[in-house]
């Protein structure tokens, strides 16, 4: 549905985008991650249309984004990072702009998503806040049911409650076979949302993975109280295990995947208490970019 092939962009002082290629099928959220000037927003206007490659191709349902540029709007919906507002107007009078741009001629679909965000469209744009613009930019990406949304820092501004709204309607969406790019730095965003993501760095795709094996790849950290201090220094001894922090009788001990020798070492204590801590995702993220970059 989604395709960047070899794409490149370098700018007058040597930064841009290098021989990026990743593809999002039908029916997929794609995670692209990575921290600010990674090339996220370069690669973004390079897929909508708004920039010309110095090399490499985007395709939208086998359309030339910067060829057809005309032709794929219809199939896209975007939600800037920074949304460009034309002053003087009300969210509502923006949304019927937006519409006409986009030839709808129902409008049931944005009043069900007006309702949803639960915003007044009658209010000057100048007088709202953060959050009820990044609510107007998301009722205009999504109102006229295009086939491929670009969502880039899409819950910006938003509090929890409709952050958990945001991400409820991206899983409806996706199960009736929308397709997503989402450039997101909240991790629990991309962790209930996404099927694979990118790892972007100076320019370069460093990897794109399943999300399943970047949650897989997460620690656990037990932190084991025994009964008696002396148990816990037989535990140290010869379980075989990694200790990564010990005080009396607590120890503390990570374990990523293969929980079976922790299990079969611990039942031969009398334990008081276990306490489980997991690392995040964006902990994960971090190991895995710092590593990489190190590599490069």
């Amino acid at each position: 549905m989604l395709t960047v092939e070899q794409l490149s962009k370098t700018f007058p002082n040597g930064k841009g985008i290098f021989n990026v290629s990743f593809s999002v099928k039908k029916g997929e959220v794609f995670g692209f991650l990575g921290p600010n000037g990674a090339g996220k927003s370069t690669t973004i206007r390079h897929i909508m249309g708004f920039m010309k490659p110095d090399k490499g191709s985007v395709t939208v349902s086998g359309l030339n984004t910067w060829t057809q540029q005309g032709i794929v709007q219809k199939y896209l919906g975007y939600l800037p990072g920074e949304i460009a507002f034309i002053e003087g107007m009300t969210g509502k009078s923006f949304l019927d702009f937006m519409a006409e741009m986009q030839g709808m001629k129902q409008f049931a679909r944005q009043d069900e998503l007006i309702d949803r965000f639960q915003f007044d469209v009658k209010t000057p744009i100048r007088k709202m806040s953060k959050g009820m613009k990044q609510k107007v930019g998301i009722v205009a990406a999504f109102m006229h049911q295009p086939e491929v949304i670009i969502l880039d820092e899409p819950t910006s501004g938003l509090d929890p409650l409709m952050q958990k709204v945001f991400i409820n309607l991206v899983l409806e969406e996706k199960a009736r076979g929308t397709t997503f790019l989402m450039s997101s730095h909240s991790f629990p965003e991309i962790e209930r949302t996404c099927d694979r993501a990118a790892i972007i760095k100076d320019g370069v795709i460093l990897t794109v993975k399943d999300i399943h094996e970047l949650q897989s790849m997460q620690r656990k950290l037990f932190e084991v109280t025994f009964e008696r201090a002396a148990d816990a220094e037989v535990f140290i001894r010869t379980s075989g295990l990694v200790i990564e922090f010990i005080d009396g009788n607590r120890v503390r001990v990570p374990v990523q995947g293969e929980y079976a020798q922790f299990l079969a070492e611990t039942s031969k204590y009398a334990i008081r208490n276990l306490d489980v801590f997991t690392q995040s995702l964006e902990d994960v993220f971090m190991n895995y970019y710092d590593r990489k970059g190190a590599l490069q």
